[in-house]
């Protein structure tokens, strides 16, 4: 009996052994894995990465003779064919073939993170990470990692460049990053313009994008568009219905992006803004690369939803922002563009006096409106375009005779509206350079905390674009100057968003877009109806959009007949919730709006937001979004539709359970029309909690604004 208790006690230790050996090993490959710290053999054929939820994969290997190649897939199908990835540098071999990878590593990440402000408070940001490290097997041996960050809604990544003696400055002529798609996928694109994104969106499969018809539009005096590629945000439908969206993050010291369209092949590659030197970035080892971004759903809406772009950018540098003030504002604006008042007093009908201003701000102060722009105040308009020399021509201290900024400020203060600064550069970007710190300086004296910049006509310097590297780290000085000062930014004629106001919350806004001013002056009749159903699912992807909605004379009578505003009343009222921005205008004259019921909507609706829900939308056909205020309980909606009148069906399970709400619903009239008749319009009211549905009648070119605010 003895022998057998030995027995089984040795054989219980001998057990106990292995199992304690075994876990040690499986502990230290868990420890390994899970920093992802992984000596990868030259036998290694492929490296994989999933997102969180695994419904997004990337693969990454080395192809052929040793050429750097990704693939894509989603819900296990691919969505990016293999594609491969290199550069092109002056005076240096290019990286293409001959790699090996070196290492790599897999990690995760997980955070929420607050917004300072913005279309929703809390952020969750959780990727897994595939960090690849590669060197040329011969030659200067460079080395160089790539890493991809894959999300539950798509992908980034970027090439990460450590300093090493084999390169030190470095001039990129082209990055060449492959996009293989799956198939002749439906795409809203606009041309790859290196000056402006403002040209209308189109409609196509991708094989019939033919950006190099639309040079030298005849409202676009100062594009280029050398290739045949397009701007990005670009968006796609497969025909099984995954939609992708192609962008850039964090875009610092580098070319902005295009996509060149091989419509052979079924690829795009990256073509970045250069250049009349045929440069496009010029930098210095260390350096990165911007994020590289795919959006992927099987949603529409969810591409609306998605904050992958703000998550690749890193977090809040400034501390606190509290400067930065989400607003609605008027301005010494419109009128111009109507023709009714002019930026330079020489004219005779100068827009930006002191009595013009004292008018506007009576009208905000009366109608819970807090900030007021006024474009024309400072001398030098007279010579401001349309002139090939314009250094010198603007300063930015000096206010015309008829216009005295301190008594404007002082009369604004006493009724609660803050000014918002302008600055038109004319695109001489070296006189506005040399005043920065002089023309920021003098805005704290006068505490004023928001500035508008302008960049109309061709760069100045000759030889550069609005998109290039040169204007990127312009537009970035600009930035770093508002944080020394307290300023906030709302850019136009930009280089396009990428994520930054994650990092720098100063950058409120920003143009990068056709905007309501087309309608009042464009020869090709405006923004026609479907323009702000792409829009969303485009331009917006990148970030806050000032579009400036609001107009209620729609067809612009007495001061334009030929010209007109293409969609209803209702619609422009339903633009503060679909089309996102911190600062939103109230952009028409003050006297379209007095006595019209209609601007209760105006006066109501919040800019700054606890969370938004796309409730529905098509790209193109409509969409439907709805936003909570922060620090409040009330909720909005805005609808908009195409040419085409729809009903659109939504539920309110949003709302709180076991509350009641009146929800007011201005919407199109029963016979309203945007061309027909635009300001046909009605407004409802109704009692409705989580379980209510309202059905929404869009007219053509329509839509519909809600307020949902809760029963005392």
């Amino acid at each position: 009996m003895a022998l057998l208790v030995w027995v089984y006690l040795l054989k219980r230790m001998a057990l106990i052994i292995f199992v304690m050996r075994y876990n040690v090993h499986k502990l230290l490959l868990t420890i390994l894995f899970g920093v992802g710290v992984l000596s990868v053999m030259a036998s290694v054929k492929k490296l994989e990465v999933t997102s969180p939820s695994g419904g997004i994969k990337v693969e990454f290997f080395l192809q052929g003779k040793g050429e750097a190649a990704y693939r894509v897939l989603y819900n296990a199908k691919p969505v990016i064919e293999t594609s491969t990835l290199g550069f092109d540098f002056q005076g240096e071999p290019s990286i293409k073939e001959g790699l090996a990878i070196t290492s790599s590593a897999i990690t995760e990440f997980n955070e929420t993170w607050e917004m300072p402000w913005g279309e929703q408070l809390k952020v969750v940001n959780h990727y897994k990470q595939l960090k690849v490290t590669l060197a040329e097997k011969a030659g200067k041996k460079r080395t160089f990692s790539l890493v991809f960050r894959v999300f539950d809604d798509g992908i980034g990544f970027r090439y990460e460049f450590p300093k090493q003696a084999s390169m030190g400055k470095v001039v990129i002529t082209d990055e060449n990053t492959q996009f293989k798609l799956t198939g002749n996928h439906l795409v809203w694109w606009q041309p790859g313009d290196w000056d402006i994104y403002e040209h209308l969106y189109n409609t196509t499969r991708f094989t019939d994008i033919d950006a190099i018809s639309k040079r030298n539009h005849p409202n676009l005096a100062q594009t280029y568009i050398p290739e045949n590629a397009v701007n990005t945000p670009v968006t796609m439908k497969t025909d099984d219905g995954v939609y992708l969206s192609f962008h850039e993050a964090a875009l610092y010291n580098y070319a902005g992006i295009t996509l060149k369209v091989d419509t052979t092949n079924l690829m795009m590659q990256s073509e970045l803004v250069g250049n009349s030197k045929n440069i496009k970035v010029v930098t210095a080892t260390p350096f990165n690369t911007p994020w590289r971004t795919i959006q992927i759903t099987d949603r529409a809406g969810e591409l609306i939803e998605s904050k992958l772009i703000l998550n690749l950018n890193e977090p809040n540098k400034l501390g606190d922002v509290s400067y930065v003030k989400p607003t609605k504002y008027v301005g010494i604006w419109w009128e111009m563009h109507l023709g009714k008042a002019s930026w330079d007093m020489a004219s005779g009908k100068h827009g930006a006096t002191t009595e013009n201003a004292k008018k506007y701000i009576d009208f905000a102060a009366k109608n819970n409106i807090h900030g007021l722009l006024v474009e024309g105040w400072n001398a030098g308009w007279e010579h401001w375009i349309g002139f090939e020399d314009r250094e010198g021509v603007f300063d930015f201290v000096t206010p015309y005779p008829d216009y005295d900024i301190n008594e404007v400020i002082r009369y604004g203060k006493e009724k609660g509206v803050a000014l918002i600064m302008h600055h038109e550069t004319s695109a001489a970007t070296q006189t506005y350079d040399k005043q920065l710190d002089t023309a920021f300086a003098f805005m704290q004296k006068l505490d004023v905390h928001a500035v508008k910049t302008g960049y109309v006509g061709k760069i100045l310097p000759k030889g550069e674009y609005h998109h290039g590297q040169y204007m990127v780290n312009h537009y970035q000085r600009v930035l770093d100057m508002g944080a020394k000062y307290k300023v906030a930014i709302n850019a136009h004629e930009p280089i396009m968003a990428t994520g930054i106001r994650r990092t720098y919350p100063n950058f409120i806004a920003r143009e990068g877009l056709r905007g309501q001013e087309f309608n009042a002056w464009a020869s090709d009749g405006g923004n026609m109806p479907e323009h702000l159903t792409i829009v969303p699912f485009t331009r917006m992807l990148a970030g806050p959009i000032d579009y400036t909605p609001g107009i209620f004379d729609i067809k612009l009578k007495p001061w334009k007949p030929n010209n007109q505003v293409n969609n209803t009343l209702a619609q422009q009222l339903a633009l503060y919730v679909v089309l996102y921005s911190p600062v939103q205008m109230a952009a028409d004259l003050p006297e379209n709006y007095e006595g019209n019921p209609a601007f209760q909507f105006i006066r109501d609706v919040a800019v700054d937001w606890q969370e938004s829900k796309v409730l529905n939308g098509e790209i193109g056909d409509y969409v439907t979004i709805a936003r909570k205020e922060r620090n409040g309980n009330r909720w909005f909606v805005g609808s908009v539709t195409d040419e085409n009148a729809r009903t659109l069906t939504i539920n309110l399970d949003f709302l709180d359970a076991g509350k009641k709400y009146t929800a007011t619903v201005y919407a199109d009239g029963k016979d309203a029309d945007w061309d027909k008749n635009p300001i046909s319009f009605k407004i409802e009211n109704f009692t409705v909690d989580s379980s209510s549905v309202l059905n929404l009648n869009l007219a053509p070119g329509g839509g519909a604004a809600i307020s949902i605010v809760p029963v005392k």
